[in-house]
């Protein structure tokens, strides 16, 4: 009986475990699917800002009055685009084609009317403040994400005075300026043969430690200095393979073309040959922007270097598989007036302008809130007339959350005091 008994159990427990094997398979099975999905929809890892500098007109752009009076419209029409329900300035027909990757902030609101104070809002996140500098959205991105290129992490093209800055994470986050592609990066190659260059680094890393010994700060520990890293970092740049991807030497004429081939379209070339090598944010400036005079005509000249540039450069990310790892910003410090002054021009206008964005697992082809076509009542400073106002802040919250960091964890400046990423609350509707 207890053979028996332990035969009867032996066979419950074959089956009880055939079931459960089944039961495991499919909840491996599952879980891998769950991984597999996951890993489809990686957190991004690099950031594009095209940096339009003076601030371009929302309604010459990406949010067009077509319908309404020319003192409104400035003559703007628009068109249709490859994302349904999105309509933009007809001088951007190759964007157009491109706007199923990308989605339009139409109500992006400040409180920055200031051409230096709205720079350092956009970049920052933050307002001005007097007693603190905080590090632009690159800086950060940089801080919180692995370093995977001996080139700088952080660069700058086409640069004005206003890069994008390390804050209080420190100088060595600031955006490494370089101008038109076309020409080389400066004081990066050496002039002598290799054994030469290794000669006098030696050389170099005796002088700065002697100085180092004897100056001021002798009494500190050289190890837990910067000193000696920042040499390496700069020696092992000027050796480095990955400074091919500043050069535009090797690029066909006929890609070069396509993107405009001026300093603005290298720049966007040049944008997604650093984010191939490893570079984390790249920004680049398309300045001229500032139309407080004959607007519609001095906002089309900028246009018809942003469009083929900004087209090709978010193609090709795409057809490289770049896209989805890559977060594109399209802003500049503020939007302009909805109607034009008495010289035909547009005047500074924080109170609901338009922020692109695309790539990195942010949803495309997406409107966000949207502003009165024709405010003939608004006063100044009147945001009253945009539905859904967004701010700065909640910008930078949502591209933070597509490159999975935490926007609300704190950080600590140099004097301890403790101070937030972001300020602001991701987009539902652009991502999860």
């Amino acid at each position: 009986m207890a053979c028996q008994k332990s035969t009867h159990w032996n066979r419950r427990t074959l089956l009880q475990t055939a079931g459960i094997s089944w039961l495991t398979s499919l909840a491996s099975g599952l879980t891998r699917a769950q991984e597999s999905a996951k890993d489809s929809r990686r957190p991004a890892k690099n950031v594009i800002v095209l940096w339009m500098a003076g601030g371009p007109s929302q309604r010459d752009t990406f949010d067009p009055a077509s319908a309404v009076k020319p003192e409104f419209s400035g003559g703007v029409k628009s068109i249709k685009t490859s994302a349904s329900g999105i309509e933009i300035a007809s001088s951007l027909p190759l964007v157009a084609e491109q706007m199923e990757h990308l989605s339009v902030i139409r109500s992006v609101v400040s409180k920055e009317g200031d051409h230096a104070r709205g720079v350092y809002n956009i970049k920052t996140g933050f307002r001005p403040d007097p007693t603190l500098v905080h590090p632009s959205i690159g800086a950060v991105v940089c801080h919180q994400l692995p370093n995977e290129s001996d080139i700088p992490r952080h660069v700058s093209i086409l640069g004005t005075n206003l890069p994008g800055r390390g804050g209080y994470l420190g100088d060595s986050f600031d955006a490494f300026q370089i101008g038109d592609p076309l020409r080389p990066v400066p004081d990066i190659r050496s002039r002598v043969n290799q054994t030469r260059q290794d000669s006098r680094s030696a050389d170099l890393f005796k002088v700065v430690e002697s100085e180092f010994s004897r100056g001021r700060l002798r009494d500190l520990d050289e190890s837990k200095t910067l000193h000696q890293l920042s040499i390496r970092r700069a020696m092992r740049m000027m050796t480095s393979e990955q400074l091919k991807a500043f050069s535009i030497k090797d690029a066909p004429e006929s890609v070069l073309t396509r993107y405009g081939d001026d300093s603005f379209g290298r720049g966007c070339y040049v944008a997604t040959q650093l984010i191939k090598s490893g570079v984390r944010c790249v920004e680049v400036t398309l300045g001229g922007w500032d139309t407080h005079v004959n607007n519609t005509a001095a906002q089309q000249n900028r246009i018809r270097l942003l469009d083929p540039a900004m087209a090709a450069m978010v193609a090709d990310l795409k057809a490289e598989d770049l896209l989805k790892d890559t977060v594109v910003i399209w802003a500049g410090e503020f939007g302009r007036t909805p109607q034009l002054n008495a010289a035909g021009g547009r005047d500074h206008w924080p109170h609901g302008f338009s922020v692109v964005v695309g790539g990195g697992g942010i949803r495309g082809g997406q409107i966000v809130g949207e502003t009165n076509l024709m405010p003939e009542s608004r006063t100044e400073n009147d945001s009253s007339h945009v539905m859904n106002p967004v701010s700065i802040a909640d910008v930078h919250a949502t591209v933070l959350k597509a490159l999975s960091i935490d926007y609300t964890q704190e950080l600590e400046t140099p004097i301890g005091r403790p101070m937030a990423i972001s300020e602001g609350t991701p987009i539902a509707q652009l991502i999860d």
